[in-house]
């Protein structure tokens, strides 16, 4: 009796969750759990007003690996093109009268006999061919995407530029957004107050995607995507 109780029960939870639900990890970067921790600083200078060490006129911009800096994406592609192309091609051939005619003497059972002329008359019909190809194509594409995304300085280059890598995960009512982004910007690019504009990152890379029901459902599965693949049709 416990047993019959206890299957249905498996069967709830194991309905509960599908293994391609998406997940988020709240377990911090694996550059967090290297970095050791700050040693609290002693104060060197009692009754100061900058004991902490703080200095209002230091620079705020990220500078040093691991800093961050905030990335503002404001991407736009618009595109415009348009095609024609056009083909005539006509052949002619003009037939007529094509004579031939055979004089000449033959010899038959050892006797020689003269052959008249004889004469062959064709008419050669006249062929006409023609060939038009005509096509056209137009193409229009408005793209818009804006966000705000904080990436860190992981590398300083030997010229001083700074390559960043950044991500951002959101996770509503079982839909997850994924944001990545990285790049080599340039330390004078970055604005005063910690910021820098998309268009300023080189060789940038940006990525963002979407995990859930709402993707698995409007998405073509794995099968469907091969077959169009190999389809001769």
């Amino acid at each position: 009796m416990n047993r019959l109780l206890i299957l249905p029960v498996f069967m709830f939870l194991g309905c509960a969750t599908h293994p391609m639900d998406p997940t988020i990890s709240m377990t911090p970067p694996k550059y967090v759990e290297e970095m050791p921790s700050k040693e609290k600083e002693s104060i060197q200078n009692p009754g100061s007003l900058f004991t902490n060490g703080d200095n209002l006129f230091s620079d705020t911009k990220a500078k040093q690996v691991n800093d961050v800096v905030t990335v503002i994406i404001t991407e736009q592609i618009t595109q415009s093109s348009q095609a024609s192309k056009k083909l005539n091609e006509a052949n002619s051939d003009v037939g007529g009268l094509f004579d031939m005619s055979v004089r000449g003497n033959a010899f038959i059972g050892g006797k020689e006999a003269k052959m008249a002329k004889t004469g062959l008359s064709v008419n050669l019909p006249s062929m006409n061919s023609s060939r038009t190809f005509q096509g056209s194509g137009a193409q229009q594409r408005n793209e818009k995407f804006e966000t705000t995304i904080s990436a860190r300085i992981v590398k300083i280059l030997a010229n001083g530029n700074y390559y960043i890598y950044g991500t951002r995960e959101i996770f509503v009512d079982g839909q997850k957004q994924i944001i990545k982004i990285s790049g080599v910007i340039r330390p004078e690019d970055i604005s005063p107050d910690n910021t820098i504009d998309s268009k300023y990152i080189s060789d940038a890379k940006i990525a963002y995607e979407t995990q859930g029901d709402l993707k698995r459902y409007t998405e073509q599965n794995w099968f469907a995507k091969f077959w169009s693949a190999i389809a001769p049709w």
